[in-house]
């Protein structure tokens, strides 16, 4: 049996299931594992269309609910009508997972996340609202970190999707205080696919900062760069972003959008 017996119990427990699908490996996996142990018909996949999702996300979710002929429900969670989602605060996050699990519970199923162990030695606000609309988290009670999520999802025959790098909300990547605009987002979006397209499947982010813009590359990447190639990164993303908008390189630095108090 390619999931593990922990994950099975966890999985078949409750009487029905939604999957909050993002798009992420997390979710990707936990989704291939519910329809091997409940079977494709016994569980359906929920996936949030905002601002702040990636479009590849979107339509990776999509194409992975194809191929596995796989039940999709297609939601707006409502978070940009929600002003403290907007303002940015520290704890933004809750927000809007408050506005995401709120919706997914009028659908009448048991919803379960992609949470595994590693998420939760990390500032995660988004947990207190999962908490409070009961969201189940099977990798947590099964004992998994990241790194055995990948693993199970080599098992489950997920094959590049596997090593795709973790993927936060597009909102993630505005520094907090400033206030979530659907323009910025679109912004980050559209550098971060010109990137990958030109570097590969690599931690990359495009940050909406204070002081300007700054594109953060994975550390040995950057750090392996002529500054010839580096102008080049600059030059890619330059005519995406607003006209006067200042625009710095960096390596990669985990949370650095996030102020912390």
């Amino acid at each position: 049996m390619s999931v593990p017996a922990a994950l099975h119990a966890a999985l078949i427990a409750p009487p029905t299931l939604t999957i909050a699908l993002s798009g992420g490996i997390d979710s990707l996996t936990l989704s291939a594992a519910a329809a091997e142990v409940r079977g494709r018909h016994a569980v359906t996949l929920c996936h949030a269309v905002s601002p702040a999702v990636p479009a590849a996300a979107t339509a990776r979710a999509q194409q992975f609910a194809r191929d596995r002929d796989l039940t999709l429900r297609t939601i707006d969670a409502g978070e940009f009508a929600d002003a403290s989602y907007r303002a940015n605060p520290v704890n933004r996050c809750y927000f809007c997972k408050n506005n995401l699990y709120g919706s997914l519970s009028k659908l009448g199923d048991h919803v379960a996340a992609g949470t595994n162990l590693d998420d939760l030695s990390d500032f995660r606000p988004g947990l207190m609202a999962a908490e409070e609309h009961g969201v189940l988290h099977p990798f947590v009670a099964a004992q998994m970190t990241k790194d055995d999520v990948r693993a199970l999802a080599r098992k489950l025959g997920l094959g590049d999707l596997a090593e795709l790098p973790a993927a936060p909300c597009l909102a993630s990547r505005i520094e907090t205080g400033l206030r979530v605009e659907p323009a910025d987002l679109a912004v980050i979006d559209a550098v971060e696919e010109r990137l990958r397209k030109a570097l590969g499947n690599v931690t990359l982010r495009c940050r909406r900062m204070q002081a300007g813009w700054l594109i953060e590359l994975d550390a040995a990447v950057h750090d392996a760069m002529t500054q010839s190639q580096q102008g080049e990164v600059l030059a890619l993303a330059k005519d995406l972003i607003p006209a006067h908008g200042k625009i710095g390189l960096r390596a990669y630095k985990r949370g650095s959008a996030f102020v912390h108090g």
